[in-house]
């Protein structure tokens, strides 16, 4: 059997930005995509804590260091710069691996600055 599990994490993002004339996804800077475990292209579940808005999409990398998160494309009528948001990252593992295994959790001040790191890669 196999389970879905939650793999990476980002809570307490702040949107920076909002491109709705893009092709679409998320804009993450990759300094935080890497501290979470997040692949570049990977898919996300983007939860926005502000207005209750749920939408899969990817990640794709902006700057480095320029703690960007933009919605483009249609994702950007789910949110607003300044809305609160988490991204979660999911994998396929197996039963016995799905046990013992631990996300990775990277926890955002107001400034998506890392405050708190949690899970295998702290």
């Amino acid at each position: 059997m196999q389970k879905i599990m939650l793999t990476g994490k980002i809570h307490l993002a702040r949107i920076t930005a909002c491109e709705l004339d893009y092709e679409g996804s998320l804009e993450i800077d990759p300094q935080i995509l890497e501290a979470a475990g997040i692949l570049p292209y990977e898919k996300i579940l983007v939860v926005n804590r502000n207005n209750g808005e749920r939408l899969e999409t990817y990640a794709i990398p902006g700057r480095s260091g320029s703690k960007v998160f933009c919605l483009n494309g249609p994702a950007a009528h789910k949110g607003s710069v300044g809305d609160v948001i988490t991204i979660m990252a999911f994998s396929v593992l197996d039963s016995s691996e799905a046990l013992t295994y631990e996300p990775t959790i990277v926890v955002l001040n107001s400034s998506n600055d890392i405050v708190e790191r949690k899970g295998r890669r702290k």
